[in-house]
């Protein structure tokens, strides 16, 4: 890594950015948060959005505030969630940009393995089924006409950095979270997306982690006083991430926050039938492959703070857990907890009502999630035919004790946690590698 040179990483999760600070000092990475937003979905015409305009607005106004603190900032780069993206029409926004939680795309599901089964896509590229993935989104977009006239496609990172400068670009770790990138050449597969009817326009060349985009436009540098160079670290957050894992050997992971990422380095895809059955998926990492699962994660338990107790401090909330003898679980993936309009009634359905404190949903909750972990890991060693002793947790979700209590106990494995901000980490380290 460069010595001295300072990286901003902008990590930008579905429920808040931040603009971090990275620099080597003696050795060692030395980091400095500059500015924190708030981020949520918003609903438009009865449908889950994000509100780019606001996203962007943040992303420069963050850019003004490091620049401010440190003016010799010499690169940056943002990364967020995967799947969803921005569509435009000669250069512009065609608006909205759907949310993932968005129902949208449960008509077209069945349409469009209609067309090509799911073992098909599964072999082709090896993305496990999620009901939001980017190819189901575009499906839904093809059949409401939303692609007529349009002329690209950038999935939300690279949507806030051509805005910054002028250069569009598709990044390879976020393009493997569409299920429309072949598992083998690492580029679109455009014979699948030809059978989909979807446009070849959508779907060019893909870009590798490190690579630059360019200077700021010029009125993007007057704005905040000053200019740098944008690069494309790994763009899909679990990417960057995992690069941020200070890891001994190559042991599973998890990425803990709204989304559980648990997965594990492989050197190639595993598309075979075990894998498929355990719908695991296989991204782009940098230099390798991540074979990992989604797991609902932290999710569950801000909802359900939002439905039972939203003023209570997380603290509280643990303590309330650790002192109810609730041992009900329920499946912690299943659909009805993906974006239901009451997080409580949910849990009520699937235990039959049986919860009776706060404290007993959020215990259920958490014995749940480490419950799944266990599950995944299960199908982790046994697809992969190896066996591992340690599990590293980073992210939100490490801080929780009782949460990395029950993982252990759960899984058997020596639980890692490391309480950093990995995907920052990540982010930065892939652009200190650029020179």
């Amino acid at each position: 890594m460069a010595q001295g040179k300072r990286c901003l990483a902008v990590d930008i999760g579905a429920s808040s950015g931040r603009h971090i600070v990275g620099w080597m000092e003696e050795g060692e990475l030395q980091t400095r948060e500059v500015y924190r937003f708030p981020n949520g979905v918003m609903e438009r015409d009865g449908h889950l959005t994000w509100d780019m305009e606001s996203l962007f607005a943040h992303v420069v106004r963050g850019m003004e505030r490091a620049l401010a603190a440190y003016p010799d900032i010499a690169t940056m780069s943002i990364d967020t969630w995967g799947v969803d993206y921005v569509l435009l029409r000669d250069g512009e926004e065609v608006s909205p940009c759907h949310a993932y939680r968005d129902h949208r795309t449960e008509a077209v599901i069945p349409q469009t393995h209609a067309l090509v089964p799911f073992e098909t896509l599964y072999a082709h590229t090896g993305c496990q089924f999620q009901p939001f993935n980017t190819i189901y989104q575009l499906m839904d977009d093809l059949k409401r006409g939303r692609l007529e006239g349009v002329t690209g496609m950038l999935m939300i990172p690279e949507y806030l950095m051509y805005r910054l400068t002028g250069v569009m670009a598709r990044e390879y770790t976020n393009a493997t979270t569409t299920g429309l990138v072949d598992a083998k050449t690492g580029e679109f597969d455009l014979a699948l997306t030809d059978r989909l009817g979807l446009p070849r326009a959508l779907f060019p060349a893909l870009s590798g982690p490190g690579t630059a985009l360019g200077a700021l436009k010029e009125d993007i540098a007057q704005r905040i006083g000053g200019s740098l160079t944008v690069v494309l670290c790994a763009t899909h957050d679990t990417g960057s991430a995992v690069e941020g894992i200070p890891m001994e050997g190559n042991q599973p992971y998890i990425s803990s926050g709204t989304w559980s990422l648990l997965g594990v380095k492989t050197e190639r895809p595993l598309t075979d039938s075990g894998s498929m059955a355990a719908n695991y998926s296989n991204e782009g990492g940098v230099g390798y492959n991540r074979y990992q699962k989604n797991i609902m994660g932290m999710w569950l338990v801000n909802e359900l703070r939002r439905d039972l107790c939203p003023d209570a401090p997380f603290g509280e909330i643990v303590a309330s857990a650790q002192a109810s003898d609730c041992a009900l679980l329920v499946d912690a993936n299943a659909p009805a907890f993906l974006a239901p309009k009451s997080m409580k009634a949910a849990f009520d359905a699937a235990t039959g009502n049986r919860l009776r404190t706060p404290g007993d949903y959020f215990c259920c909750a958490y014995r749940s999630l480490a419950a799944s972990y266990r599950d995944a890991l299960d199908e982790l060693e046994r697809n992969t035919g190896k066996t591992y002793d340690r599990l590293y947790i980073v992210g939100g979700g490490a801080k929780n004790e009782f949460l990395n209590q029950l993982t252990q106990e759960a899984t058997g494995k020596q639980v890692v946690a490391l309480p950093i901000e990995a995907t920052a980490l990540g982010n930065l380290k892939i652009q200190m590698e650029v020179t």
